[in-house]
């Protein structure tokens, strides 16, 4: 079972829950430094804001307008910073007095921090995302990309010519 899932569990009730141990591969989507030619290609954990409001199960979305400014999103995490989910315009607009839990989209899409900016944009563009959530594998929230500046990121990647021969 995923982290996530774990922490939504335990937010339940459930005390028995068990998350997966991270693997080799789990290094890079953890967002940790990589080496070779892979660096070279611009991520989605350099391009994402990291000031998304962020608010806790229990608190009322009159609270939560209250704070969050010109933001029209916000995501409800645990205490560790684990995401359950995410409040959007729709959420953020309806009963004052509710919950972020009783109102959230629970289990919100997430991308790791290893993406590149590239495979990120060309997603964004398929599935008519303005905005895509980074969590490490654990579901700590990283940030929040938001596709205009993995537009502008995506315009700064030198394009490479063709590949000479050696002689």
């Amino acid at each position: 079972m995923s982290p996530r899932a774990a922490w939504r569990l335990e937010t339940l009730g459930f005390m028995a829950v068990y998350e997966y141990a991270a693997g080799k591969a789990d290094w890079g989507a953890y967002g940790l430094p990589l080496e070779g030619t892979v660096t070279s290609v611009s991520t989605i954990q350099q391009i994402a804001r990291k000031d998304v409001p962020t608010c806790r199960l229990d608190e009322p979305i009159a609270h939560v307008r209250a704070r969050i400014g010109a933001w029209t999103t916000c995501f409800v995490l645990t205490e560790e910073g684990i995401v359950l989910g995410r409040l959007d315009q729709k959420e953020l607009a309806g009963d004052p007095a509710a919950t972020a839990g009783a109102v959230m989209r629970p289990g919100p899409s997430t991308f790791r921090p290893n993406v590149s900016v590239i495979e990120m944009l060309e997603y964004m563009h398929e599935n008519a995302l303005d905005t895509a959530t980074v969590t490490k594998s654990d579901g700590t929230l990283v940030g929040l990309v938001l596709r205009k500046d993995a537009e502008r990121a995506a315009a700064a990647v030198p394009k490479r010519g063709p590949r000479r021969g050696l002689r």
